[in-house]
């Protein structure tokens, strides 16, 4: 059973990789794999019940993704309706490609630190097509902002769901994670930026002719400012509505579209209908991409199975005892999380090692939540930002592996350079 279900999704990763070439929407090619993995699971696993529940519980994890994914699309698609990125794009005066990259990936990198990599992305790639016209240079600085909201969660308790769940299971505490993968993740991201801004040099910013000022159905700039920073503020509500009430994310997110659901309906209460249309959710949720949505439950499920047949496990288990070095083991762990999902992997690192024997902030926890939360910046299936990426910009994935990828796992070994010297000197001196 267990050679069927791999090779079942390693074909099925081969198609969604070449998806350009064989011409079949990766979505299709996700929940054919979801389903044949779960078919061959239910009919090769003996124990339906079992299996059963194992459904229901990745059912349960995958929906509060993209409950959170089209929560943060559609507020994003109403601040964009009201005119709203103006705020920003009108701010914004370079015409430089270069240091709006700089720019760019920097910001990106702290706003994942406060949101998560998922709602920074999804945000910032829309912010993209107010500034850029040319899909070419949007598809470069969509790779730059994978790569900076991966690295900008890395460091924080509520920027990365790998790095949630050490925090929420006692592996790491908040000021130490902080303090100890702050200058890996600043690397992680300067390294790819640098090489990206010497390969963009000499270019200009090509601004769309109609950047959302030039729209059939206007907005007063109360409107625009008022959505805008009611949008964002919702955003940024949701970490701290988490560690308030610590029910999940995708919670604060619904309850926060629902308020901005009200206030739109009551800023828009005396207008026609024909102008505010446009303007309201029921409008919003109908741009929203349900292609990307539909490719993360198909992905999201796929990688599921893996997990609870164990395979995973059996991965790290095998890595424990054929190479030994954690830091090398921890290493793989990341370039791994490129290849199947993060969470799963560092779900079983976490029952794999007790913390009698590796307390908390030791070496292996924050060296693991370096390296699972940027791991996955590498391939664009590997996070949650790379796969909201890919749907929002239509990003293909060998365009990606090719162009992207290698400067990201540059990044990625640089952070790890500079944690292992950091961690040595800080306990040299200690």
């Amino acid at each position: 059973m267990l050679t069927t279900l791999v090779i079942i999704f390693v074909v099925a990763y081969a198609s969604i990789a070449l998806e350009h070439p064989l011409r079949v929407n990766k979505s299709a090619s996700a929940l054919i794999a979801a389903g044949l993995l779960w078919t061959v699971y239910a009919l090769m696993g003996g124990d339906h019940h079992l299996v059963s529940e194992n459904l229901n519980e990745s059912v349960a994890s995958t929906a509060q993704i993209v409950f959170f994914l089209m929560g943060a699309m559609t507020i994003v698609e109403v601040v964009d309706a009201h005119n709203g990125f103006y705020v920003i794009t009108s701010r914004i005066k370079t015409k430089k490609l270069t240091t709006l990259l700089w720019l760019v990936g920097f910001v990106s990198f702290f706003l994942s630190s406060i949101l998560d990599n998922l709602t920074t992305t999804i945000v910032m790639i829309s912010l993209m097509k107010k500034l850029i016209d040319r899909h070419d240079d949007r598809l470069f600085f969509a790779g730059i902002i994978v790569i900076a909201a991966n690295a900008g969660g890395a460091w924080t308790p509520i920027g990365d769901v790998t790095t949630t769940m050490l925090w929420i299971g006692g592996q790491i505490t908040t000021l130490n994670i902080m303090q100890g993968v702050f200058l890996p993740s600043i690397a992680c991201l300067v390294v790819p930026l640098t090489l990206m801004a010497f390969v963009l040099r000499g270019k200009v910013v090509v601004e769309p002719k109609n950047n959302g000022n030039g729209r059939k159905i206007q907005t007063t700039l109360f409107e625009q400012n008022f959505m805008f920073f009611m949008g964002i503020g919702t955003l940024v509500a949701v970490p701290v509505f988490k560690s308030v009430t610590h029910l999940p994310p995708f919670l604060g997110i619904l309850f926060g579209l629902g308020i901005l659901w009200l206030v739109g309906e009551i800023l828009h209460r005396n207008k026609l209908d024909e102008f505010k249309e446009h303007l309201t959710l029921v409008a919003a949720l109908k741009r929203i991409d349900m292609s990307c949505i539909v490719f993360f439950v198909g992905i999201l499920l796929a990688v599921a199975t893996l997990e609870h047949s164990h395979i995973l496990a059996s991965l790290a288990q095998w890595l424990n005892h054929t190479v030994g070095r954690m830091d090398v083991i921890v290493t793989l762990i990341g370039l791994a999380s490129a290849v199947v999902d993060n969470v799963p992997l560092v779900a079983a690192s976490m029952g794999m090692y007790d913390m009698q024997t590796y307390p908390a902030d030791s070496f292996l926890w924050e060296f693991m939540a370096y390296c699972a939360g940027t791991g996955g910046s590498i391939l664009i299936i590997g996070s949650a930002a790379g796969v909201a990426a890919m749907g929002l910009e239509k990003i293909h994935f060998i365009w990606y592996a090719r162009k992207i990828g290698g400067l990201a796992a540059l990044g990625y070994f640089s952070g790890i350079v500079v944690y292992i010297l950091q961690y040595k000197l800080l306990h040299a001196v200690g």
